[in-house]
């Protein structure tokens, strides 16, 4: 989808003050409401902008530990394992990928003896083969994507 320099300074005001009305939107962008609504419109049906909850802490919400779990499955079962993860509250993502494993997750847990614990719940899956854990210990760029808002924003007046 093209997104242009109004949409780009929509999308940085979303992020930057996601608590702000569509009123006030429109008058420090200096549009008319209806003409922010229908963006807002055309930016959510065309999957740009994909919701408008709250962003969590799972720290702040008692589990500090984040770990990325590897996860190698059976041939033929990547539908079923993807289906169980689902069913586990401590996998906050999972994709699947190329290269050394056929899943990567995202996982949460209180401690680490809570993190083994969810591990051992993985490798007892059916399908999984085996698990490969990787603990973060600080994270150094926080989730973002004003940065390449902006930088298509950029290229569109090119």
């Amino acid at each position: 989808m093209a997104v242009d320099e109004l949409d780009t300074r929509i999308l940085r005001l979303l992020l930057e003050q996601p608590r702000t009305s569509l009123r006030e939107y429109a008058r420090i962008l200096g549009v008319a409401r209806g003409t922010l609504q229908a963006r807002l419109d055309r930016l959510e049906r065309e999957g740009v902008i994909t919701g408008t909850g709250p962003s969590l802490s799972p720290a702040a919400l008692g589990h500090p530990v984040l770990a990325f779990v590897h996860i190698e499955v059976t041939q033929g079962h990547l539908d079923d394992v993807g289906e169980a993860l689902a069913a586990v509250p401590e996998i906050i993502e999972a994709f699947s990928i190329t290269g050394g494993g056929d899943l990567i997750t995202r996982v949460v847990a209180r401690d680490n003896a809570h993190l083994e614990d969810v591990i051992q719940a993985l490798i007892s899956l059916p399908g999984v083969v085996r698990t490969r854990t990787e603990v973060a210990l600080r994270e150094r760029v926080p989730h973002r994507v004003l940065p390449l808002v902006e930088s298509i924003g950029r290229a569109s007046k090119s």
